[in-house]
């Protein structure tokens, strides 16, 4: 357990929270909420002991470990991505030292009655099983699970970490935390740098994690899968909702909140009329000692105060767009490499005028590649891309709110690119983004990531768009924000592209998805909810071959029957393809060992050199069936793999 006690910090005169008080149990998943400036961040470091409080104490439970994921981590790992993961071990490394010298001590015991055998013995057990807890004999395996859970490929596991970008490198600091396997996990924005697959993949870890948690997020849906109890920094206070999600505790804060408001004023008007009587006796004789009990009364009356929730809200609405062309995008044959590496291929589709599209997949799939090469910011490698009539393109890029001038002010941002009539509105469309009087000449470079979100999709309503690509707009933004961006999506008339991880966001936001997988494109009708369910992605994840608990049947205890069925059944479906897929598999092996043995048969001949009509080519055919033999035994491998998995996990459920 940690205990928080009486703990108080304050900034610039003005406290974070005062005298705040609670304790956190290892069956918790705590949602910390709060606006921004609330000190949710800064209570994670408390705990950590990276900051220290004013007053009050943090105190924990012998034995108790911390895991800690802030929203930006920088390394310097020259290690790679496998060996930088194995650094979590460090801990299964010490106790096996310490096993080692303890039972070395032990063997040379000769007093076995003494206290100190007894207690060496004690230390020797509990060393034990903390290593067993931690999984010492499995560690490649369930390193690399943990790995691919996160999104890495097995190709991935011996690049150099350095070679992948800060989200990915957020992606093993968070698999070295998992694998550490401490009592209590603390985790701040997670999902801002991962995918929808890793995303469920998390929540189901973290669901069935055998420790305490406690994380901040801006994700609605993610908050709702993992937590049982909401605690929340308002106005210096905390408020703690037990046994309650997200979408539970929003219902019963707005019930608070009236509560006060009432309150408060019932408690104004008694103030008023205490106020009049005194004013009305203070200067009559016989009543004057009334006047003065009342006076005093009132200056006990503690005033009731409503919270300082966050009330203000972006108001906007993209602008009306201007009409363009039938048919918006048209790609055909489309193919992207970067050196040898391919990244999109053979992608053919085309968006038609009004449509609301969301490019879902995995990180590193192409999502963003290709919406570059849609907005014009880099060309294909070959094949066919046009844009319609009078496509007019308003392009956001997952890291443009970082490509604003840092030394630029709020207001010399947004006046730099206004034109025409705009010129007279900046200020008024920076209130609209929730940027008052002071904060327009704030420099870019001390906002928010929040804060230049919100500046980077004011610049781009500057000028008329009727083709509309947002790439993770919501990284940064609180709930309220994306509420109504979502909304002014929602009541656009132009065409949109969104690429996003968020479905809370994209839910009844769009009417196609796209998926990206393995290179190529493929559409599903209907929103991200459909799709999702479409896959069978919300209780068994098959894209990211999701880790589950070491001993399933345990996690099968906790289901109940009708779920059990279900989950059966699913398998049973997915085990039956897979089984297809091998079958074809093996079927090609055939076909191509009967041609690679004809095609050796031939060569083998003495004369072959000298009597065929053109055996370079031969050769160079046979190499070719050698490669695709070789591809299809690899894809034969990995196939073989997954229907073991499958059928190990149908095996856990139905003991």
């Amino acid at each position: 357990m940690i205990n928080i006690s009486n703990l108080s910090i304050q900034y610039g005169g003005r406290f974070l929270f005062d005298d705040l008080s609670f304790a956190i149990t290892k069956q918790d998943r705590i949602g910390l909420v709060g606006k921004n400036g609330a000190g949710k961040t800064t209570l994670l470091k408390l705990i950590t002991g990276n900051i220290r409080p004013e007053s009050g104490s943090i105190t924990f439970e012998g034995g108790t470990t911390i895991g800690y994921l802030p929203q930006e981590v920088k390394t310097n790992s020259t290690k790679t991505v496998y060996e930088e993961t194995a650094t979590a071990f460090a801990e299964i490394q010490k106790l096996e030292q310490e096993i080692a010298q303890l039972s070395e001590a032990i063997s040379h015991t000769e007093d076995y009655e003494s206290p100190q055998y007894y207690r060496q013995l004690q230390s020797l057990s509990d060393l034990q099983d903390r290593l067993h807890h931690l999984g010492a004999g499995n560690r490649r395996e369930t390193t690399e699970k943990i790995l691919k859970g996160l999104g890495f490929a097995n190709g991935d596991f011996d690049r150099p970490l350095r070679e992948f970008s800060g989200g990915w490198q957020m992606r093993v600091e968070l698999a070295k935390i998992l694998l550490q396997q401490p009592s209590y996990i603390l985790l701040d924005e997670p999902t801002n740098h991962l995918d929808i697959e890793s995303i469920m993949w998390l929540e189901d870890f973290l669901s069935n994690y055998n420790g305490g948690v406690v994380l901040i997020s801006h994700d609605k849906m993610f908050l709702d899968r993992i937590t049982n109890r909401i605690v929340e920094l308002v106005s210096g206070k905390m408020y703690d909702y037990r046994g309650v999600n997200y979408t539970d505790f929003t219902q019963l804060r707005q019930q608070r909140r009236e509560t006060q408001i009432n309150a408060a004023k019932r408690q104004e008007k008694e103030i008023e009329h205490a106020e009049m009587l005194i004013e009305k006796f203070r200067a009559k004789k016989n009543k004057a000692a009334f006047a003065q009990t009342l006076i005093a009364k009132l200056e006990k009356t503690e005033r009731i105060e409503i919270d300082d929730v966050e009330t203000a809200a972006l108001k906007f609405r993209f602008p009306d767009a201007p009409r363009s062309g039938k048919v918006v995008v048209n790609i055909e044959g489309l193919n992207k490499n970067y050196g040898n590496t391919k990244v999109l291929q053979s992608v053919q589709f085309s968006i038609e005028r009004g449509e609301k599209v969301a490019f879902i997949g995995k990180n590193g799939e192409g999502k963003t590649t290709l919406t570059k090469i849609i907005a014009q910011q880099e060309p294909p490698t070959n094949g066919l891309i046009q844009l319609g009539h009078n496509v007019l393109i308003g392009y956001y890029e997952q890291h443009q709110a970082e490509n604003l001038a840092g030394n630029q002010s709020v207001f010399q941002v947004i006046d730099d690119a206004a034109t025409g009539d705009m010129r007279t509105r900046v200020r008024s469309l920076l209130a609209a983004f929730l940027f008052n009087s002071e904060d327009i000449d704030k420099k870019v470079q001390v906002l928010s990531g929040g804060e230049k979100s919100r500046l980077a999709l004011a610049k781009m309503l500057l000028m008329p768009i009727n083709l509309l690509i947002l790439d993770e707009p919501t990284n940064h933004l609180d709930m309220q924000a994306k509420t109504i961006l979502k909304q002014a999506i929602q009541n656009y008339n132009g065409t949109v592209i969104i690429v996003s991880h968020d479905r809370d966001f994209l839910t009844g936001l769009t009417d196609k998805v796209y998926e990206f997988n393995n290179k190529q494109i493929k559409p599903y009708l209907g929103d991200i909810a459909q799709f999702l369910e479409e896959r069978q992605l919300q209780r068994l994840d098959e894209l990211s071959l999701g880790m589950r608990r070491s001993n399933a049947s345990e996690t099968a205890v906790q289901m109940d029957e009708k779920q059990k069925r279900e989950n059966v059944r699913l398998l049973e479906k997915q085990i039956k393809t897979q089984q297809n897929k091998i079958s074809k598999t093996e079927r090609n092996i055939a076909d191509l060992e009967k041609q690679v043995a004809e095609y050796e048969q031939t060569m083998a001949a003495d004369d072959f050199y000298t009597t065929h009509p053109n055996p370079n080519q031969y050769l160079a055919t046979y190499n070719l069936l050698k490669t695709q033999l070789d591809n299809e035994m690899t894809t034969w491998e990995e196939q073989t793999i997954q229907l073991e998995t499958m059928q190990e996990e149908k095996t856990a459920l139905e003991q």
